[in-house]
Formats: structure tokens, C-alpha cells, sequence
């Protein structure tokens, strides 16, 4: 059987039209958060960053959602202001905040507190707060999700954390770009998210999918860390060329 045929791993949803990705995805995610507002009053999500998500963050903020019963924070974060343009922050904030008026925002990263006071607060509000309603992850050519970046380091203790989040030092991982220092949400966090969303864009992307379903490695490819979770809704994966 073709690995990205299992559908009891996943649920993989295929997008001819790259508009009609954008919608049904954005659709979805209003469903999810609406569902949980009307079941507990709030909902809680996680985003990543990126070019992939952000039109789908643009159309979900125009979609009706009660946005100030919705907390909003990050899958993972690069160790930059909030206020840099190349922060996951950012991004998100320009993407779906600014246009999605009420939504409370939770950095990952507080200006002037060094990166383990970060983690720490981080890891507080998360055991603190309501388990997320929704989590939507990316993956890198690489085969990394969040900032679980194969050859860091500091991913096996990353890994391995009882911990929703851990800081990460990805130094001379490609994919980290320019941005070594991370902090991640860990496999123990993604295993909190009620629902998980996984968006892909190209061929490429569906490849790598395909060979890191075929390894079984969760330290060479990092995303089956948001696929293989026992006891958890399926993980739902939008791709489209």
C-alpha cells in the first residue's frame, strides 16, 4: 500500500485549486474554533509561521468566528522580537490579528526576558490554560515540523520532553536558516492539541510526506511527531500543488 494511503494514520485531503485550499481550509478551522466556543465558551489555537499558512490565516479572519473568545498563540518561534518581521509572530499578527479584532495574542517570546525564562513562561501558561482547541503545522523539506529539526542536538531531549514546549539550538541545520535558536512545541505538547491541521503546498512537499511515512524514523523526519500520536484525533493534512 502507497504510504500516503494510510488513512489510519492520517486523513490526507487533496486541493486542485490552490483558492479552494485556501477556503476549505480557513472554513474548517472556523468550524473547529466555533465548535468550541459554543461547547466551552472559549477556544484556544496554535499557528506556525511561514508563506504557506498566511493566506489561509487571512481568509479565516473575514470568516464568522466570535474572535474574543479566541486565544491565539504559536507552534513554535524563532528567538526574535515579536516586533521583527521575520518572527512567527509577525506573521501571524499581520496575517489574522490585525484583521481579527479581540483575539488575545500569547507570544512565545517576552522582549528583554533571556530564553529559558521564555520556556519557562511558556510551559506555565500552557499547563494553565485550556488544552488547544486547534493546532496547524507546517513541514520543511527536511522533513522538521515546529522547530524539531533533524540533526539538532537538542532534539532527542526535545523529543523527549514532558514538557509542551522546549528550547532548541539548530545550529547547523539547514532549515533553521539564520535562526539557530528556537523555542518548540515538543511530541508531549502536540499530544494536548485537540485537533491538528497539517498544510503542505508542491509535489515536493508530498514527497517528503511520503518518505518520512515510509521510515518510520521520527528523529530523521520530525513530523511523524504530529502524525503518530496515541490516543488523539487523526491528524488531517491539506495539500495541494
Amino acid at each position: 500500500m502507497n504510504a500516503l494511503e494510510d488513512s489510519n494514520r492520517f486523513t490526507l485531503i487533496r486541493h486542485t485549486d490552490a483558492d479552494a485550499w485556501i477556503e476549505t481550509i480557513a472554513a474548517e478551522m472556523a468550524q473547529i474554533l466555533n465548535h468550541y466556543i459554543d461547547a466551552a465558551g472559549r477556544a484556544r489555537m496554535l499557528l506556525s509561521g511561514g508563506t504557506t499558512p498566511a493566506p489561509v490565516y487571512q481568509a479565516l479572519a473575514e470568516l464568522d468566528v466570535q474572535w474574543d473568545r479566541v486565544e491565539v498563540s504559536l507552534v513554535d518561534e524563532r528567538w526574535l522580537s515579536p516586533q521583527d518581521r521575520d518572527s512567527n509572530a509577525w506573521l501571524v499578527r499581520q496575517s489574522l490579528l490585525n484583521r481579527a479584532e479581540g483575539a488575545h495574542f500569547d507570544p512565545l517570546v517576552r522582549v528583554g526576558k533571556p530564553l529559558p525564562e521564555c520556556v519557562y513562561t511558556a510551559n506555565l501558561q500552557a499547563q494553565h490554560t485550556e488544552a488547544p482547541s486547534l493546532a496547524v503545522f507546517g513541514m520543511g523539506n527536511d522533513g522538521h515540523t515546529a522547530s524539531l529539526f533533524p540533526g539538532s542536538k537538542d532534539l532527542a531531549r526535545a523529543l523527549e520532553s514532558t514538557l509542551p514546549y522546549a528550547a532548541l539550538d539548530a545550529t547547523g541545520c539547514p532549515g533553521s536558516n539564520q535562526w539557530p535558536l528556537r523555542i518548540t512545541l515538543t511530541p508531549h505538547g502536540m499530544r494536548q492539541c485537540r485537533q491538528r491541521l497539517l498544510l503542505l503546498r508542491g509535489k515536493q512537499k508530498l514527497e517528503v510526506l511520503k518518505q518520512a511515512l515510509e521510515s518510520n524514523n521520527a528523529a530523521l523526519y520530525p513530523i511523524l511527531n504530529a502524525i503518530d500520536l496515541d490516543g488523539r484525533p487523526t491528524l488531517r493534512i491539506h495539500w495541494c500543488d
